[in-house]
């Protein structure tokens, strides 16, 4: 029984077509995940590249639009900062030159104050007495999300969470 899990089945390149433009359509997708997706589905690297570029052609993988999409996801609905961001797009092996004309979108001053926000909040919740400790505490908690050390001792000492 364990072996029908892990075995894959071969399909024609009309399905595999079919089932990659929906799994394009669903959300937007990096390059390296679809062709994961299709190595999964059984075929092989010739079928996978053909694939790939019939589905650049037709606008449903588009690996620009992707970055800008999981940047501007990842910064405003998971309050993620550019380092995490980064990483997360390099694990899905994108283009260092994309990854940075997509980070140069996020506004500065949006930027600082997600820090200042989540500076705050976090703040607040830190049941820490000695300051030392609370600030180490904090900036730990920032630089875990993703945001530069420069930037955070900036927003601390702007924020008098110093």
């Amino acid at each position: 029984m364990e072996e029908e899990k892990t075995r894959t089945v071969k399909l024609s390149r009309a399905t595999a077509l079919a089932k990659a433009e929906h799994y394009c359509a669903y959300q937007e997708r990096a390059q390296q995940e679809v062709r994961d997706k299709l190595y999964e589905w059984g075929l092989h690297r010739n079928e996978v590249e053909e694939l790939i570029a019939v589905l650049i052609e037709t606008n449903f993988l588009n690996e620009e639009r992707f970055t800008n999409a999981y940047v501007s996801g990842k910064f405003k609905l998971k309050k993620w900062g550019k380092a995490k961001i980064k990483q997360g797009l390099k694990l899905k092996r994108v283009p260092d030159k994309m990854i940075a004309n997509a980070l140069k979108s996020i506004n500065s001053d949006d930027y600082l104050e997600t820090i200042r926000d989540l500076a705050l909040k976090k703040s607040g919740s830190i049941q820490e007495k000695d300051p030392f400790r609370k600030k180490y505490k904090l900036v730990s908690y920032l630089a875990g999300r993703g945001f530069e050390h420069d930037l955070i001792a900036e927003v601390l000492k702007d924020s008098a969470l110093d």
